[in-house]
């Protein structure tokens, strides 16, 4: 795993799929989605090794149910005392009380997605606050939750409009530029939760696989969504 900054308050947690956010408040750390099952002793490695106490990990926001973004979410909270965030349709899947969603898969995906399915499953996690959209997250100035539905139902980004700082979740991908994402349980109603992220304009643009955009990210997105 490794460990890059983005911003003086945010660093990426870069996984071989996948990735995660870390969210710099002056006294707190928030950690957006938390990497796969076994991850949690790497990440708190990396995190002292750019100078940051693990222990000051307040909450842990999970923008979506798939195993890549919750599988360490449950050790990290038990070990540092956080609470774990997400949207509540979302909530059941990711405490083990509902199934997974299955995307409604393109052909050119399937060997993708057969890929990713080699990432360790999550274990059923708690989930201490179930939210809903436009809820402030507590946060960042004002983080303020944005439903995304259609990757999953409970899908969610992560908007904070006072640092122009978007995380997308899989709605959106940063591979060879901004695009759609995939795997979508909804093609649909994914593609609308794009236009509306791309209505935020953001400056700094955090998606769930691909590096972070922060060079003409607003322009990029609306691009993508259109």
């Amino acid at each position: 795993m490794e460990l890059t900054r983005i911003t003086a308050r945010l660093h990426m947690l870069h996984f071989s799929i996948g990735q995660a956010y870390l969210w710099q408040d002056d006294e707190e750390l928030t950690l957006i989605d938390a990497g796969w099952v076994g991850s949690a002793d790497e990440i708190e490695t990396a995190l002292r090794g750019v100078g940051l106490d693990p222990a000051r990990i307040r909450r842990i926001v999970l923008t979506h149910c798939h195993r890549d973004h919750v599988g360490s979410a449950q050790e990290l909270a038990d070990r540092f005392d956080a609470r774990i965030l997400a949207h509540r349709l979302d909530a059941p899947v990711i405490r083990g009380e509902a199934p997974v969603p299955e995307p409604d898969l393109l052909d050119w995906e399937i060997p993708l997605y057969e890929h990713g399915m080699t990432v360790p499953e999550a274990p059923p996690t708690r989930v201490d606050r179930e939210v809903e959209d436009g809820e402030e997250l507590g946060f960042g100035d004002g983080a303020v939750a944005v439903h995304t539905p259609g990757h999953t139902p409970g899908s969610m980004a992560v908007h904070l409009p006072e640092h122009g700082v978007l995380f997308t979740g899989d709605t959106v991908a940063a591979v060879q530029g901004v695009t759609f994402g995939v795997f979508h349980v909804d093609r649909e109603r994914a593609m609308e939760s794009m236009r509306r992220l791309a209505d935020l304009k953001p400056s700094v643009l955090c998606c769930g696989h691909g590096d972070p955009v922060t060079s003409d990210t607003a322009r990029q997105l609306a691009d993508a969504a259109r």
